[in-house]
């Protein structure tokens, strides 16, 4: 089935039923459908062919939604771009993709402005006189009739760029089949229901925002984008909408529950919690479950090249584990010397490339791609050990395993210990560079107590049952936030190249 397939048929199952709301704007299904028949037919007169890509520079917002079904429609394929990129990204994704189209909105201007285009785009503004056209004009110059094409599971749906940690951003090509693939082991993992209703906080320019998108059109389900995460109106519209399930990154989680308001909010209707993109401490484990009460409480691991590597049900019985494959996956963990690891020993998590999830390659960057897929698997880079009971564990990335006087140090194995501590938000750990030792390691902790000190943090990791004394932290730095991308994932670079100021106690 392709994309608009999945949005037909449920707009013609319940064409009544709520999609969208936004403010005090509230879309059925019936009311969004024609909403992207006109939308459809404008950018068809623009000149979209199908195959062609629609750079989409916007937030989350009822429009952003729209246009995503209409480019659908057409055949095309939406490439949604994050706005807390540079312009260089911007300008490199754009002659990347070849745009044909670049839909944006006012706080996305500045990135576009006397930019130099291979081949310049037609700009479509959300708003009237930042482009050629503007979003309203094109609905009303819009009709109920489109030319059609035969849309095919594998044409492409949509091109996401990862967000990387380093490097220019890559293309990854994700084709109707992938994309319905992965809502359906979504659903099916995450306990999702008929009529689901969840927040759209995690932009659509990444995998968690898309996969919230579908999963709850493929379920006649309510999707309530936010343009921006905001805890407090997060909070009301859990409780005035009745959202039922929810899709975030564990930062998105932390300050939602640890807002002054989480107490007094609804959550009564709440049944899955599911979180990907990083880690999540025991300690925010504890305060969602006790504050929400989900059924499900399920750990998401996967990327954007394949949306699901494995899943955990229930967090609270095993806190930061990876569990099992997902449903289309079989994955293995791999020595240096490509020789399998048995359970307990720590290896590279490696995923086959035979999952319908799975991408084909990188967007002309056929380099990328060899780097990345041989032989048939997907090389995440990811580091990992199989427990005694076949799950999964996590333990960091292989390239930001520490080496200090002849021993491997994993930085999540000294993290998860000094999130333990009462007095600390969140940690991050980072090899620094040592003449005697070839490296130290390095501790950046977020505090809840200002009095907090590095004698205090030695000790209870000397304390500590699960963390080797040679693996205990040899600086400590204090930092007001972690640095993340804009898929939450923590820049460790920055940590290690002295991009982030801190202090010392």
């Amino acid at each position: 089935m392709n994309l608009y397939q999945l949005f037909t048929s449920a707009a013609e199952r319940y064409p009544h039923h709520p999609v969208l709301v936004q403010g005090d704007r509230r879309y059925s299904y019936a009311q969004l459908d024609e909403e992207v028949q006109r939308l459809a037919s404008a950018l068809q007169k623009l000149g979209l062919k199908p195959h062609e890509r629609v750079m989409v520079l916007m937030k989350n917002r009822i429009e952003t939604v729209a246009l995503f079904w209409a480019i659908q429609r057409l055949g095309a394929v939406f490439a949604p771009i994050n706005l807390r990129s540079s312009a260089e990204e911007i300008v490199y994704c754009v002659n990347d993709l070849e745009a044909k189209l670049i839909v944006f909105e006012e706080a996305g201007k500045h990135l576009l402005r006397k930019q130099k285009f291979n081949d310049r785009p037609i700009f479509i503004g959300l708003e009237a006189g930042i482009g050629d056209v503007s979003y309203e004009e094109l609905l009303k110059s819009g009709g109920h009739e489109t030319e059609t094409h035969f849309v095919s599971d594998d044409d492409l749906a949509v091109i996401l760029y990862t967000s990387g940690t380093s490097g220019k951003p890559k293309g990854v090509p994700r084709t109707h089949k992938n994309e319905y693939s992965s809502t359906v082991a979504h659903i099916i993992q995450c306990g999702y229901q008929m009529f689901d209703r969840t927040l759209g906080i995690p932009a659509l320019s990444h995998t968690i925002g898309l996969r919230s998108l579908l999963a709850m059109t493929l379920l006649n389900g309510l999707y309530a984008p936010l343009p921006d995460m905001d805890a407090e109106e997060s909070l009301a519209l859990i409780t005035k909408e009745g959202i039922s399930c929810l899709f975030m990154t564990p930062t998105m989680y932390h300050d939602l529950v640890f807002h002054p308001k989480a107490n007094q909010s609804d959550f009564s209707r709440i049944h899955s919690l599911v979180y990907s993109g990083a880690s999540m401490s025991e300690k925010l484990i504890q305060t969602c479950d006790e504050l929400m009460k989900p059924r499900s409480f399920v750990n998401h691991y996967g990327s954007t090249e394949i949306f699901t590597f494995s899943f955990f049900l229930d967090v609270r019985k095993k806190p930061g584990c990876a569990g099992k494959p997902g449903i289309h996956e079989h994955m293995k963990l791999i020595g240096a010397d490509q020789d399998v690891r048995g359970k307990g020993e720590v290896g590279e998590i490696i995923v086959s490339m035979d999952s319908a999830e799975a991408f084909k390659g990188y967007w002309n960057r056929p380099d990328a791609t060899r780097k990345a897929i041989k032989q048939g698997w997907y090389y995440t880079g990811d580091i990992g050990y199989m427990d005694e009971d076949g799950d999964l564990h996590v333990i960091g990335r292989a390239d930001d395993m520490i080496l200090t006087g002849g021993e491997n140090i994993y930085p999540q194995e000294v993290e998860r210990v000094l999130n333990e501590h009462p007095d600390v938000r969140e940690s991050v750990v980072v090899g620094e560079e040592d003449n005697r030792w070839g490296q130290i390691v390095t501790a950046y902790i977020v505090g809840d107590r200002p009095e907090l000190t590095s004698r205090e943090l030695d000790h209870f990791c000397k304390a500590h049952l699960q963390l080797p004394n040679y693996k205990r932290p040899r600086k400590y730095i204090w930092i007001s936030e972690i640095p993340r991308n804009s898929a939450g994932k923590i820049l460790r670079r920055e940590l290690r190249e002295g991009q982030v100021t801190g202090r010392e106690i």
